[in-house]
């Protein structure tokens, strides 16, 4: 599923026009880049967890010629599954 076939899905189960559903989303999305820019966990009961990860820099091989190269440390985001998303994509 894409944004746009989910702003039709909010559409459909709310009384919202699709261009107040993307607003919605839209504005759902930024503020939890906001909150991880904030190194704050986003945690959505049931569905999961967003939070900020930081990886150190570290040794790794170019896979062309073998040489050693130093990857730099970056920050990644990592996503928990909550209990009832689990429970549903396993049946």
């Amino acid at each position: 599923m894409h944004k746009p076939e989910l702003i039709s899905a909010i559409a459909d189960h709310t009384s919202m026009t699709k261009e107040q559903a993307s607003h919605v989303l839209t504005s759902i999305l930024d503020e939890i880049l906001l909150a991880l820019s904030r190194e704050e966990d986003v945690v959505l009961i049931g569905f999961g967890s967003f939070s900020k990860q930081h990886r150190k820099a570290r040794m790794g091989k170019n896979p062309q010629t073998g040489q050693p190269i130093e990857i730099p440390a970056t920050n990644t985001v990592s996503f928990k599954a909550g209990k009832k998303l689990k429970e549903t994509v396993n049946g």
